[in-house]
């Protein structure tokens, strides 16, 4: 019997010095603009990154690297892309927003490691079946948590600490023609459109959420910290909107109350966190007929801190964005089965639409409402 799928946090980090500064595709990110794994993307897939209410330009708002180590499925170079529209017309329509996987045919873990590799690289070949390896909830060593080491994790993370303490002192050594020589190539030919908006960029880090009786704990040791005048205004307000909310939003405003800095949520497998009843159909693949399964969720603080970051301009499109939470559900074999190959087989890597749900605040009131008069 397999253990409960492990839930992961996105949790903000620093923010980048330009908006527009590369990474690599091994980047886990908020805003700012995609870092594809080769430099023919923009170019090839420019057609897939326009919105389909108004086909302007869709803005990248979270970059996460998502590999999966599973019994059945073993993908180590793996990302997923949302982007947005912020078009004023297009905030409340759920076809402006669009997901994209992108993977590298035949990677998988036993194919990393070799070579002179970065800090980044080591790190993902150390850990490869630890913190940031996505398992499907399988029984095993596949992110059930039951046989999770936190000494060999500690181990792998001094050991990737180190490395990459001795990689700046060498990099500090060379000149600048050597430094650029070893960027990636798809950093050195970054080309950004003047149409394509970018949006406040910073990174994020990882932490496991603790089960449900754990946050409940840390629920409560927040509001003991708070002001008392505060923790009564609060009390009060969620005593008012219990009336009209459904056991629902409670649930997901307890989890996200619990943590209220989460930008994403990940669970490769698991269950989403709805903040209203009404479940969309998950569908199937679109390209080779299996079952979606639920990978990751845009949480509502993300919205806060791309607002802190934005300028007047940039804030008021944001405005514009009430969704509650936009939820991502991916190919349960994360296929490779791309009806248009010629196009979407860029250099042995294969970009694959997946499905993206979005619940906004309108179809939370109507839910409230609803539950109420029932």
């Amino acid at each position: 019997m397999g253990g409960r799928v492990l839930q992961y946090l996105g949790m903000p980090g620093p923010w980048a010095d330009d908006k527009s500064e590369p990474s690599d595709h091994y980047t886990t990110k908020i805003g700012g603009l995609p870092d594809w794994p080769v430099p023919q993307f923009p170019s090839t897939i420019a057609h897939l990154l326009r919105c389909v209410s108004c086909q302007s330009n869709l803005c990248l708002v979270a970059q996460v690297y998502a590999p999966i180590s599973a019994k059945s499925l073993k993908i180590e170079e793996r990302v997923i892309y949302i982007f947005g529209c912020l078009a004023p017309e297009c905030g409340k329509s759920p076809s402006s927003w669009r997901a994209f996987r992108v993977q590298k045919l035949g990677s998988a873990c036993e194919e990393v490691g070799c070579g002179a590799a970065s800090p980044v690289s080591a790190l993902k070949g150390d850990m490869c079946d630890d913190l940031w390896t996505f398992g499907s909830g399988e029984e095993g060593g596949d992110g059930s948590g039951e046989d999770f080491d936190l000494e060999e994790l500690g181990k792998a993370l001094s050991a990737a600490a180190s490395l990459a303490s001795h990689s700046k002192k060498q990099m500090n050594n060379q000149d600048a023609k050597t430094t650029v020589k070893h960027l990636p190539s798809s950093l050195e030919t970054r080309v950004v459109s003047v149409d394509t908006p970018v949006l406040p960029c910073f990174y994020t880090y990882t932490q496991e959420e603790p089960s449900t009786r754990e946050v409940t704990v840390v629920s409560s040791s927040h509001c003991q910290d708070s002001d008392p005048e505060e923790a009564w205004e609060k009390e009060g307000y969620e005593y008012d909107r219990t009336w009209s909310a459904d056991r629902t939003y409670l649930k997901f405003k307890k989890l996200v109350d619990a943590f209220p800095e989460q930008c994403f949520r990940y669970a490769y497998g698991g269950k989403p966190l709805l903040a209203t009843a009404k479940v969309e159909n998950s569908g199937t693949c679109k390209h080779c007929g299996g079952s979606r399964l639920y990978e990751m969720q845009l949480m509502p603080p993300l919205l806060y801190f791309l607002q802190e970051g934005a300028n007047d301009c940039q804030k008021s499109h944001l405005d514009n964005w009430n969704w509650m939470t936009l939820v991502v559900y991916t190919c349960s074999k994360s296929c490779s089965h791309i009806v248009d190959e010629e196009k979407l087989n860029i250099e042995g890597w294969i970009v694959a639409e997946e499905a993206i749900y979005v619940q906004f605040e309108e179809s939370l009131q109507e839910s409230a409402h609803k539950d109420y008069f029932s």
